[in-house]
């Protein structure tokens, strides 16, 4: 029981991590996007701040959907199924 418990506090804290870590992403992407857009706008007509904008912000998505627990491939609980399948098979 100590091991489940051990387990679920662990993933907890991996989950925390994670959700800290995307926060830290959200703020440096919104610095960054802000004074390339600065740069942009004072220096040029042609809008170029689109495409890092664009592009960052899917790999921004893409960690935010990941800390928040929505994965769109292998589902909601994927991970513990598996785990669980792995351990009553003995397939270790």
């Amino acid at each position: 029981m100590e091991n489940i418990n051990e387990y679920k506090y662990n993933k907890a804290v991996e989950r925390v991590k994670c959700i800290k870590s995307f926060y830290t992403h959200l703020t440096i992407y919104f610095l960054v996007i802000s004074a390339l857009a600065y740069i942009n706008y004072s220096t040029t007509s042609f809008i170029w701040v689109i495409f890092p904008a664009v592009g960052w912000g899917l790999g921004l998505i893409s960690h935010g959907l990941r800390a928040f627990g929505q994965n769109l491939i292998f589902g909601k609980d994927w991970e513990e199924r598996k785990i669980k399948e792995l351990i009553e098979s003995d397939k270790l």
